[in-house]
């Protein structure tokens, strides 16, 4: 289709030819293997439509074993063989399907995903901007002897020197109280009265929870 092609495109095509199509009469009357350029052209078509002259699959191994398995033919993790069809059709529908690949997953995870629980941790103006870290050093244990979450933060506001620990039960369903634990550190016999918080109090720079397999 000439409307859709640039110069560029039929310089192209022109010099291709040229090289490769001479005129040569006296080989007109030669055997052996030839192609028609418009039988090559078809799978270049952005089109639905059959193709003209599809390929013959007599010899076409691939084509022959899926014919022969139905499980296979059926299968929905091969990607279908469309003989009669051009490439540029196979490339759309490999691309949907790839797009489906990568979709569905995201779905039925974020399906899945539910929030099971609430906790008010602090409260915070709207003024206040929302983006800034307010909790450090999540760290998450899971106690497989009793099925229960466990988590450990720090608080960036006015308890530096806390270390919270949370626990949650891992089946919503039963009715396991939920526990917030906090334990700061501290030199709070040695403290004076006139000493300042900022003399005294510590910063919880790093913690773990170990069992016996870590």
């Amino acid at each position: 289709e000439l409307n859709k092609m640039t110069q560029k495109d039929i310089t192209f095509v022109a010099d291709f030819l040229t090289e490769h199509f001479n005129e040569a009469p006296e080989l007109y009357s030669r055997k052996g293997k030839y192609f028609n350029v418009e039988r090559v052209g078809q799978y270049l078509k952005d089109e639905d439509d059959d193709l003209v002259s599809p390929p013959n699959t007599d010899g076409n191994q691939w084509f022959n074993f899926l014919q022969s398995s139905n499980s296979l033919k059926e299968s929905p993790l091969l990607f279908p063989y469309y003989p009669q069809k051009s490439l540029h059709f196979v490339k759309r529908r490999m691309e949907n399907i790839i797009d489906q690949c990568l979709q569905k997953p995201a779905d039925v995870i974020g399906k899945t995903v539910h929030q099971a629980f609430c906790m008010p941790l602090y409260g915070a103006s709207k003024s206040d901007d929302s983006t800034s870290q307010l909790l450090k050093l999540p760290f998450l244990w899971h106690d497989k002897s009793y099925n229960l979450h466990y988590v450990l933060f720090t608080m960036l506001e006015n308890s530096v020197s806390k270390l919270y620990i949370l626990r949650r039960h891992t089946d919503i369903s039963r009715s396991t109280n939920n526990g917030l634990l906090a334990v700061e550190f501290g030199n709070f016999l040695n403290k004076s009265v006139i000493e300042s918080n900022e003399s005294s109090s510590y910063s919880c720079l790093d913690a773990h929870f170990y069992d016996d397999e870590t």
